[in-house]
């Protein structure tokens, strides 16, 4: 019996999604997709408090596994669905990933090249180990941008930047991802996966209610007029305000204490 393509673990509010055929650097097939996809709704239903996504040995992930659909190329010009693996297995795990009411974490270990680039900057963090790479590789195989990078990665790095790492294909270093804003904080690679669970947890242990209301109001702000976005914020926050980690959070401020959390 094979091993599991994804391994999914929960411990105290934390789930953790391993994405796991490390012998081809965690690249995609439908049943991996599928198992992302079906990790994340259960770390959801199961009221989770964050979310940490990594890969397992030396790669985050390489994108799609193109050995999977070499077979579709044919000699008489046939060519694999693209658009069709998309819609029906990309799509419902980055829709996943920006609906769930929770903090998600990428933790790119390795290189994250092509849609597993793309899957990095679909979280809501972004964590490096200092040897990771990344690389937008779709213009070097004569294909566009996918699985959403061109409405991410110019929202995070510029739009001039990212059209130059697209059409140039340079492999970004962890320096440069950091400097560019694709990342946002980078670990030694010794202690990578710790610092980064760590981090992960740090959310877990926090207001989740109200990280779920600035996931929310952060994704309102990318198409909201300022007007609307302020109406916005004034609601999200009198909801905030009547949680209870809220009024915990400010009995401790007044007593002088650390806040706990409790998530409700």
């Amino acid at each position: 019996m094979s091993d599991p393509v994804v391994l999914y673990e929960a411990t105290n509010g934390l789930a953790t999604i391993m994405l796991n055929r490390p012998e081809v650097l965690n690249s995609f097939t439908p049943e991996l997709l599928a198992g992302i996809t079906a990790s994340i709704d259960r770390a959801v239903a199961d009221g989770e408090r964050a979310i940490l996504i990594t890969g397992a040995g030396r790669g985050f992930c390489a994108g799609q596994d193109l050995a999977s659909i070499k077979d579709d190329y044919t000699a008489d010009g046939g060519s694999p669905d693209l658009e069709g693996l998309l819609i029906e297995h990309f799509h419902p795990m980055l829709r996943a990933i920006r609906i769930a009411p929770l903090p998600v974490v990428a933790a790119v270990n390795g290189v994250a090249a092509g849609a597993g680039f793309s899957l990095a900057l679909a979280c809501d963090i972004r964590l490096a180990a200092d040897n990771a790479r990344f690389a937008t590789a779709f213009t070097r195989i004569g294909l566009v941008p996918d699985a959403g990078m061109a409405y991410t990665l110019p929202r995070l790095a510029g739009a001039g930047r990212a059209a130059y790492f697209i059409m140039s294909g340079e492999q970004i270093d962890a320096a440069t991802a950091l400097a560019t804003g694709i990342v946002d904080r980078v670990f030694p690679a010794a202690e990578f996966a710790e610092s980064a669970r760590g981090f992960a947890a740090n959310l877990a242990a926090g207001p989740t209610r109200a990280f779920a209301l600035t996931k929310k109001l952060l994704q309102s702000a990318e198409h909201a007029t300022f007007d609307a976005l302020l109406a916005e914020e004034a609601a999200d926050q009198g909801t905030a305000a009547r949680t209870d980690d809220h009024r915990n959070a400010i009995a401790s401020f007044l007593a002088k204490q650390p806040a706990t959390f409790t998530g409700n």
